[in-house]
């Protein structure tokens, strides 16, 4: 079990760092949001997040 944790919280900081200097600070406060929003089941965090991902990507498209 303590092995599969520091995986998963190794995959979380790697995809918080690639999200970073892809996206800035932006991309990751909506990345936390919408992790946030998702664990807490709480639609309308989880969409603000969403939406800001979404915002990023097609800025950058």
């Amino acid at each position: 079990m303590p092995l599969i944790a520091i995986v998963v919280a190794a995959l979380a900081i790697g995809l918080e760092q690639l999200l970073q200097m892809k996206y800035g600070v932006m991309g990751v406060i909506a990345f936390v949001a919408l992790a946030v929003g998702i664990k807490a089941k709480n639609s309308m965090i989880g969409g603000i997040g969403a939406v800001i991902l979404v915002m990023l990507l097609a800025q950058s498209g």
